[in-house]
């Protein structure tokens, strides 16, 4: 095991890994007897994923959304009320405490917006020292302590909440899945999840897809809605509404509104509306098949192994397939290759990365060769993500229930995945 986590036999490496060490003894030695496991079922009980953990950080974003849309709205409502006063050429009122003596509304609007430009950076904000410098939108003292307050209080809502644990790896994910600019009144986030596992001689031994339609109401005027659900899908999906959904509109006419159509839908919250499942071990149903061959030589294993996008009509983005490597070997000999790859030397991994597979990029290659065991290479793991969800469903006409009145929407479609193994 020490070569397992420490790159060299010193005490200075035992030392920084000790903990590592610790906990991988632990999983070896019970109660003074030798467990019976391998080293790769050392390395998946100690780096186990959490489900609440993952559940926190969903969360945790979805906070950092609210707060910098809220942000934003704000600082529209300081720019039309300077915009109010120049053409009546008088000072702008005073927003949340102001107060008349504070500043003028031009200035006012000027330092919040550059306060919301500065928290749109994938920066710390409360950072001590910057390399290029302080940012303006910290030199608010002189301009008055009730600004001071306001800024501050913004920068809890939004800044603070990132960079409390999360983080510059919480920074980038922020500005990855940042909401949509052109986030209408009538807003529908329809999410898919996938679990996959599939045997490195072929066969799906599981597939478990979930998926839910979210639906978000920011303007109180749309709260008596129906949501007219497109659904193709052909796989045997399980569809499953909201106990307050009509369950017959829904199933005779594919509609989604309230029971009581006298009633609205929750305003400023998200609600789940419809949500389905697909189990299956039907294996023409795998998105995305992987095939690992590895072959012993004189020096060790050649591996080879391709992907091949079954679903046609999806496109993958930031693909990475993740294959383990034997221990204190070194690193791996790259043949051919489609795409890029990263060598964790830490880890014992090799990362193939494919920025997009769709229809026209559908299949790939890797040869590498190292030293090892055929058995040294698995499970490989996948990772992914799609603006396309793999059952189609959609949700193309929203309207009202009074004189069905067609509604301006938004939705924002996202196909994630939750485990995804060749054992």
């Amino acid at each position: 095991m020490i070569p397992e986590y420490c790159r060299a036999l010193e005490e200075n490496e035992i030392s920084e890994h000790c903990f590592d060490l610790i906990f991988a003894f632990d999983e070896i030695v019970a109660l003074g007897y030798r467990e019976n496991v391998n080293l790769a079922q050392i390395r998946t009980f100690t780096e186990m994923d959490s489900h609440e953990e993952k559940v926190f950080r969903a969360v945790r974003e979805t906070q950092e959304r609210e707060a910098k849309a809220e942000m934003r709205r704000k600082a529209k409502e300081l720019q039309q009320a300077r915009r109010d006063a120049e053409r009546q050429g008088k000072k702008a009122p005073g927003f949340g405490g102001f107060g008349s003596s504070a500043v003028s509304g031009g200035g006012t609007a000027a330092m919040i917006t550059e306060t919301i430009i500065e928290t749109d950076k994938p920066k710390v904000a409360p950072a001590p020292a910057r390399p290029s410098g302080p940012s303006k939108a910290l030199k608010l003292g002189a301009k008055g302590k009730e600004v001071d307050n306001f800024v501050d209080k913004l920068k809890s809502e939004g800044e603070t909440i990132m960079s409390s644990n999360m983080g510059k790896r919480t920074s980038e994910v922020t500005k990855v899945h940042a909401p949509p600019i052109n986030m209408e009144s009538v807003h529908m986030k329809i999410e898919e999840k996938i679990t996959l596992t599939c045997g490195r001689d072929g066969g799906l031994q599981n597939m478990e897809l979930h998926g839910m339609i979210m639906l978000r109401i920011s303007d109180d005027k749309f709260g008596r809605i129906r949501l007219h659900v497109e659904n193709e899908d052909k796989k045997g999906v399980q569809l499953q509404t909201h106990p307050n959904v009509d369950k017959k509109l829904f199933t005779a006419e594919s509609l989604i509104g309230l029971k009581n159509p006298e009633k609205s839908f929750p305003v400023n919250s998200d609600v789940g509306v419809l949500k389905w499942r697909l189990q299956t071990t039907e294996e023409s149903f795998i998105p995305l098949t992987i095939n690992c061959w590895p072959s012993e030589s004189g020096n060790g294993c050649d591996v080879n192994i391709e992907y091949e996008l079954q679903e046609e009509n999806l496109e993958l983005n930031d693909v990475i397939i993740t294959i383990p490597l034997p221990s204190g070997v070194g690193a791996p000999v790259i043949g051919e290759i489609d795409g890029e790859y990263r060598h964790d030397s830490r880890r014992n991994t090799l990362e193939w990365c494919l920025p997009v597979i769709d229809a026209k990029n559908k299949s790939g290659s890797l040869e590498f060769s190292i030293a090892g065991q055929p058995n040294d290479f698995f499970p490989v793991q996948v990772s992914f993500v799609s603006k396309r969800n793999y059952c189609n469903i959609q949700v193309t006409k929203v309207t009202q229930v009074d004189g069905n009145s067609p509604v301006r929407f938004s939705t924002e479609t996202t196909f994630l995945v939750d485990k995804y193994e060749i054992l």
